[in-house]
């Protein structure tokens, strides 16, 4: 069957028509689309939600390198600094020694005068009708105490600190002398003001009377009393420094 078109141009315009309106139509349905609110939010969360995990990528990238060259960094010290250590505790534990060392030899050293006082303060104090029979140490001598130099080498801080303190301890025991007096005397008021006089001195304290008996010396009667005390370190202005001159021929 034949069809004639007796209208020329009919066609092109039904078919120009019908585009334009195809064309009107997608873009209708475009502009309701992004109207849409539900579109926007889902397209914004997509958007938002990839910069944040671009963020985060980036920060947890950045963070393990810095620890990583931390790391390394750390770890270098740690080898740098083990020998410098070791030498610290090494030097802590000659310090230690030389320091017990220096105490027991300034102990000693403190020492040298305490009998020249000592008899020199009885002498001085003896009340008369009164003399001294004996006077005899009764503490450690400086020799005992010298002789526990025996500790370990300290290997850590709290060692350095334990030897330390045993040291000073060491040097308090050889500062402490004790000695008895031995004496007789025909007046018993004799006796109680030389225990006075001892007590007042620089030299002398802790004077204590152990026992006192009734004895025959060369057909008398006389009191043997029998005197604790102890030696104290005089002040620096109780002690009397005279220049030693020595003449050379």
């Amino acid at each position: 069957m034949i069809e004639i078109n007796l209208l020329p141009g009919a066609g092109k315009k039904s078919r120009g028509r019908g585009t334009g309106t195809g064309f009107a139509s997608v873009m209708s349905g475009a502009s309701s689309s992004a109207r849409d609110p539900y579109l926007i939010g889902a397209a914004g969360s997509a958007v938002l939600a990839a910069l944040i995990i671009g963020g985060l990528f980036f920060y947890q990238a950045t963070r393990s390198s810095s620890l990583v060259e931390k790391e390394q960094k750390a770890m270098a010290d740690s080898t740098r600094y083990a020998a410098v250590l070791s030498e610290k505790q090494r030097a802590e534990a000659q310090r230690d020694s030389v320091v017990r060392q220096l105490n027991i030899i300034r102990s000693i050293d403190n020492n040298r005068f305490v009998w020249p006082h000592v008899m020199d303060e009885v002498s001085r104090l003896l009340p008369p009708y009164t003399w001294v029979t004996s006077i005899q140490q009764t503490s450690l001598p400086v020799s005992t105490a010298a002789a526990s130099d025996s500790q370990p080498t300290p290997r850590t801080a709290a060692d350095s600190a334990r030897n330390r303190a045993a040291a000073a301890d060491t040097t308090q025991l050889v500062e402490v002398v004790k000695f008895r007096i031995i004496g007789n005397t025909v007046d018993i008021q004799a006796l109680t003001r030389f225990m006075t006089l001892l007590e007042q001195s620089s030299f002398v304290k802790n004077v204590q009377l152990a026992r006192s008996d009734l004895v025959v010396v060369e057909n008398k009667e006389v009191t043997q009393f029998q005197l604790e005390a102890d030696y104290e370190t005089p002040p620096p202005s109780a002690i009397r420094t005279v220049p030693v001159a020595i003449s050379v021929r």
